[in-house]
């Protein structure tokens, strides 16, 4: 993809980070368990006031990880790859909404709803912190989105641990709810900041025709000027 679609898509990105960002806060905003407590996919239940607001932004933030990963330089395919694997969770958390209260094993009876969107919705979240790593540390990137994935990916990568464990062993509750919100901005900053980067078009390097005519033009101004030097003498 030329740099400048690249940078298009960069431009997408951080709109669609803003957008879903924005659209999921209002709606767990208004949600049951309100902007601190319970799950945060709460917000999406049928008899939520903003579902379709959640919804919404779910999807926005789905097409933030496609225009990322769209935007990613050629040297970072497996970051890419990760992300299309995260918007894809993400399409199917939005589309298959869980039963009220969310709730989950081992604590919890859930339906095969509740199953299918909390095992999308941890996918996406996963692979998209993977993908934080693999740019800070796996493959080669600018200094800039290096040190975005670093910082992100050093914050989010045990903050998910946390959750993962928060889930097996004290299941639904405020700690829970925390660090579920905390991963998530994590993520979202770290999107937003790299799509910011990626959006900053970089001029074009000369082509090689074009390096070698001004070499040639070089070094006749140079004969040139020896040239009229010798003459002059």
């Amino acid at each position: 993809m030329p740099d400048a679609a690249r940078a298009v898509a960069g431009r997408v990105a951080a709109g669609c980070v803003l957008l879903g960002a924005v659209a999921v806060t209002v709606a767990v905003g208004a949600g049951p368990g309100g902007p601190w407590r319970g799950y945060v996919s709460e917000a999406g239940v049928s008899d939520s006031a903003f579902a379709s607001t959640y919804r919404m932004g779910v999807f926005a933030l789905a097409a933030a990880l496609l225009a990322l990963a769209a935007a990613l330089p050629v040297t970072l395919r497996l970051a890419a790859g990760l992300l299309l694997a995260g918007a894809a969770g993400t399409v199917v958390s939005g589309a298959v909404t869980c039963s009220a209260g969310c709730p989950l094993p081992p604590f919890e009876a859930a339906t095969p709803a509740d199953l299918v969107h909390a095992g999308a919705s941890i996918v996406a979240a996963g692979v998209t912190v993977l993908a934080m790593l693999v740019v800070g540390f796996v493959r080669p990137a600018t200094a800039g989105l290096r040190r975005v994935a670093r910082v992100a990916g050093v914050v989010a990568l045990p903050v998910a641990g946390a959750v993962a464990l928060g889930l097996l062993t004290v299941g639904r509750g405020d700690l829970v709810a925390g660090l579920e919100r905390v991963l998530l901005v994590v993520c979202a900053g770290w999107g937003l900041c790299t799509a910011l980067l990626l959006a900053r078009r970089r001029p074009a390097a000369p082509a090689p025709d074009d390096r070698a005519v001004s070499r040639a033009r070089e070094h006749v101004e140079r004969d040139e000027r020896v040239t009229g030097s010798t003459t002059s003498v």
